[in-house]
């Protein structure tokens, strides 16, 4: 299977946050709600629950579906003669 670029990242931040307030847990959740803040000040889409998250893959799953249906509807039609 290959990597996904944005996983690595995610539990790479994550193995890190663990380590430095793996006896704080409240510091290490108040950490990460710092951490969402400042990604959604900048712009940036953070998901911050399980369903939310099935939210945002089914609309970009309908998105894809979308775009595949017209891109079918570009073939050119076979005339008849």
């Amino acid at each position: 299977m290959k990597a996904d670029p944005i996983l690595e990242e995610v539990r790479r931040i994550k193995d890190e946050l663990s380590r430095e307030y793996a006896a704080d847990l409240d510091a290490y959740f108040a950490k990460l709600n710092e951490i969402a803040d400042a990604e959604e000040k900048a712009g940036r889409k953070v998901v911050r629950s399980a369903a939310e998250l099935h939210q945002l893959i089914a609309e970009e799953e309908r998105e894809r579906a979308k775009q595949a249906a017209l891109a079918l509807n570009d073939w050119p039609t076979r005339e008849k003669k």
